[in-house]
Formats: C-alpha cells, structure tokens, sequence
C-alpha cells in the first residue's frame, strides 16, 4: 500500500491538493508506507482528478496505490481506512472490468452477435459480486468467471473498508456501463467499464412531499381508468423525483385482500411513468383477479420503493421484516417484498414462500448458478411510512 511523498498534483484544471497529515497518518499503519513519487503508475489516479476536481474543486485526496494484499493486509488497511474516515469523505477505487481480445489472452466467447450481450453478462457478474461488500465472494466471483478485471486488489479492498464503515446500511448502484467495442464498433478486442456508487439506504428515501407526488399519480390513474375504462396515464409536473428511476411495486388492496401488486426491478423508467403504469397493471393485468371483478372505489394504494439488489451468500443475511428477498436461476426468477413476510415467520420460511413462487426446489439456493439477494423498501401510502 504505497502512498507517493508529494503535497500536490497538477492538471489542465490547476492544482490539487494532498491531504498531507492524513497521508502521513495513514503511513504509519502497516501495510501503508510513504514511497518517492517515482516508484508509482502516475496515471492510474491522475485519471481521476480532472473528475474530482469538476464535481468537487476544492477537495484534497491521498493517492493509494494497492498491490498485491495478503487477507490479513487487506483487514488491516480496511481497518485504517474505516477509522481515517469521516462524514464527507469519499473513498474511489478505480479498475477497468473486463479485456477481451486475443492481445489480452481473453476469448472466453467467439466474436458473434451475442457478444456484447456476453460481456455485458459477464461483468454484471462482477458488479453483482461487488454489491455484496463481501471480499471472498468477489474472488469467487473472479476465479468462477474468468474475469480479466484489473484492478481487483483495489475494488476488494473497498469492499472491505465499506463492509467496516456502513456494512448491511450500504447498497450499490450501477450508475454507468459501457464497452470499449460500442465505442468503436470493433468487438475484437474490447474493454469493459462501469460506474457504480455505494450509498446509505436512507439515500433511496422520498420525503413526504415527493411521497404525496407519487400517490397523486398513481390515484390520477386508477381514478381514470374506474371513470372512463381508459388506460391513461396524464402528463406530469416537471419535479425531480418524477425523473429518478427507481425499482418499485404498486400494490392495490381492499381491507385485508391484495387486489393486485406489480412491479419493475431493472431497467426502470422514469416513476412518472413507472407509478401510474404500475397502477393500472395491478389493478388490470395482475393474474389473481378474475377479469370480471370490479375495483373498489375505496381501494388502497400502495407504493414500495426499493434499494439496489444486495448479492448474498444465503438465508443468515435475511432479517425479517426488513428485506425483501430476490432469487433468480437461470429463466426462473420470483421476488418477495419485505411486507410478505408474517408475523412469527422465520427467514427459513421465507425463503420457502418464495422457492415455491419461482417454482424450483428449495435446495437450487445452494446451486452456484442461483443468485439470492435481499434488498429494502420504503413503503407509503394509506397513511404507511416505513422502512
């Protein structure tokens, strides 16, 4: 863990600082040292710094350069890095996913359609490996795929710091994708990249106002469609939470009788449409309710939002009452929200419900082509406000 001995870096942006004394005080922990500035890849951070000096100017950074870390090493500069941390501070772990190509040793695939589609799968391999803050899944996720990412001693080592930091209140979201090969239409030899951030839960939050927003949509909606039988959904207020994509589920209940309940988990629209649309195809399209059945006028409205999917080893990560659980293998895939669950069930019996929606065996959870996560929901509507 080497950190260069310079008080400043310069870029076409102008100067930016070196958290001197937290440099200094890291490198008194072992693995950190202070190293001359000529036994470092300059670049790999200055990449970094025109970004961080256009979306935070006046920040100062310590540059760290990871090498090969042992599972004690990595533990102990975790642990550093938990304990240098402050609210406000930003920890960057910088790698590029993926090199395909016969220059790179990597053809795991032929050069075909399918392609793209086949790096895109592989590298959500990793991402969902990383969102699990679990550094022995990541590797296993890395020797399982093959996967040719760089810069795998620096993401694990993030991994671990957040795990120490916020742990199972930090969820991780892709926020950008991209393959050398779209860039240039050229497959052959192909770089992957990705951006992802870890937030709190509580950053996955609407506040009332925006709550009221959304139940507004979704009552205009319904109501519309009780009025007239037109699915419609009507033009929207310019607000910003009408323009953030989010995972959701509506669902529609009379008294203790769920009437319908859809959701959307990836690739989401906007929730200007995604709210309303989610009405009507709870109330319209859910398979539980004949077609010939009348919606109440005095049906409840439910909407959850959900935080990012959370890769997770199996039933020991599932609290009752706080996640939801999401399985997926192979074409069989079934989710449960957090509110499913009843009182007195245990995250066993949980799980049973929802092998039983997905329609395979419960042991296919220990399959390693299963994928389980758990996720959170903010829940409101009918005067419900609850994580």
């Amino acid at each position: 863990m080497a950190i260069p001995n310079v008080s400043q870096y310069q870029t076409p942006l102008g100067d930016i600082a070196v958290d001197t004394p937290g440099a200094r005080a890291l490198s008194s922990a072992a693995p950190f040292r202070l190293v001359d500035e000529s036994e470092v890849c300059d670049h790999s951070v200055e990449i970094q710094l025109p970004f961080l000096q256009r979306v935070a100017p006046a920040a100062r950074v310590i540059p760290l350069y990871v090498g090969e870390l042992a599972e004690s090493e990595r533990t102990a500069a975790a642990e550093a890095l938990a304990r240098a941390w402050h609210e406000g501070d930003l920890l960057v772990a910088s790698s590029d996913l993926t090199h395909y190509g016969p220059r790179f040793g990597y053809v795991p695939f032929p050069v075909d359609r399918q392609l793209s589609t086949r790096l895109r799968e592989l590298d959500n391999s990793v991402l969902s490996a990383a969102s699990s803050l679990d550094c022995a899944l990541f590797f296993q996720m890395l020797r399982k795929s093959g996967s040719t990412a760089c810069g795998y001693q620096p993401i694990s080592l993030l991994l671990r710091s957040l795990s120490l930091i916020g742990g199972e209140n930090i969820f991780q979201q892709e926020l950008d994708y991209q393959t050398s090969g779209e860039l240039t239409g050229d497959f052959r030899e192909s770089v992957s990249y990705a951006s992802a951030g870890y937030f709190r839960r509580d950053s996955f939050e609407v506040n009332q106002l925006e709550q009221q927003e959304l139940l507004l949509r979704a009552q205009a909606a319904l109501g519309r469609v009780l009025l007239t039988g037109q699915r419609e959904i009507a033009p929207s207020r310019s607000l910003p939470i009408f323009a953030r994509r989010a995972p959701a589920f509506v669902t529609l209940r009379h008294g203790e009788r769920v009437i319908g309940c859809v959701g959307r988990v990836f690739q989401c629209p906007p929730l200007a449409e995604a709210i309303p649309d989610l009405t009507l195809a709870a109330a319209l399209d859910d398979p539980r309710r004949s077609p010939d059945e009348s919606i109440p006028p005095d049906v409840e409205i439910e909407i959850s939002l959900l935080t990012p999917m959370k890769l997770v080893r199996g039933v020991d990560a599932i609290r009752i009452g706080r996640d939801g659980v999401y399985l997926e293998r192979a074409a069989k895939r079934a989710l449960l929200l957090p509110q499913a669950a009843q009182p007195g069930w245990t995250a066993v019996k949980f799980l049973d419900l929802l092998f039983k929606k997905a329609g395979i065996e419960a042991q296919w959870c220990a399959d390693p082509e299963s994928r389980l996560c758990i996720f959170q929901a903010q829940v409101f509507g009918a005067g419900n406000n609850r994580w």
